[in-house]
């Protein structure tokens, strides 16, 4: 871990946003990079905290893309694949959770932190055909409040953030999942009462 991080800490420093960008699409799609976009956001933004916002964009744009690149591939044949590396039941109920919950299934793994194992949530979404608005949707929506969050902490706290993250990012993204997935769920009861035939 500690290597990974001397590697890809020049490089998002080096590069700014472009560098943030890409270490979270590569977090999200081909490679497992775990808290390194989150303390490399609190790096540069403790450097240049005017542009927290940017830095939070383009983790959020980053990682949205990397997490297209597999759900693309799983649109296009990847029930095989995963019937393959996954116990057929755990794949039927998460295809069945896409198929009743859609933008919430999404919403809360993308706010977890590792080690959730948030790519099969991706590949589960595409195999299930949630719909591609309601894909990007729903991962902007997740990675934007979990990278702004961490942003806005750094730009607040600075080198204290770093700390926090460390020690509490797994608590606060929990707390945080659990707050959406209870109001999510709420609004799915009350829909359906409203409208039964639905």
């Amino acid at each position: 871990m500690q290597r990974l991080v001397a590697f890809f800490q020049p490089l998002a420093q080096g590069f700014g946003g472009a560098g943030l960008a890409l270490v979270t699409f590569l977090d999200s799609s081909f490679l497992s990079l775990p808290e390194i976009a989150d303390l490399a956001i609190v790096w540069l933004v403790i450097q240049n905290p005017a542009r927290w916002w940017y830095y939070a964009l383009a983790s959020t744009a980053g990682s949205v893309a990397g997490c297209y690149v597999l759900y693309a591939l799983a649109r296009k044949g990847g029930e095989a694949f995963l019937r393959k590396r996954f116990h057929e039941r755990h794949v039927d109920r998460g295809l069945a959770a896409f198929r009743r919950y859609g933008l919430l299934a999404l919403v809360v793994p993308s706010l977890m932190p590792p080690p959730m194992p948030f790519k099969i949530f991706i590949l589960l979404a595409g195999v299930a055909d949630v719909s591609p608005g309601t894909f990007l949707a729903a991962l902007t929506f997740g990675r934007g409040v979990r990278y702004g969050g961490e942003a806005l902490l750094a730009y607040f706290y600075g080198q204290q953030a770093t700390d926090f993250i460390r020690e509490h990012l797994a608590q606060v993204s929990l707390w945080l999942a659990g707050a959406i997935a209870l109001a999510g769920v709420i609004y799915v009861v009350w829909r359906r009462r409203r409208n039964p035939t639905a």
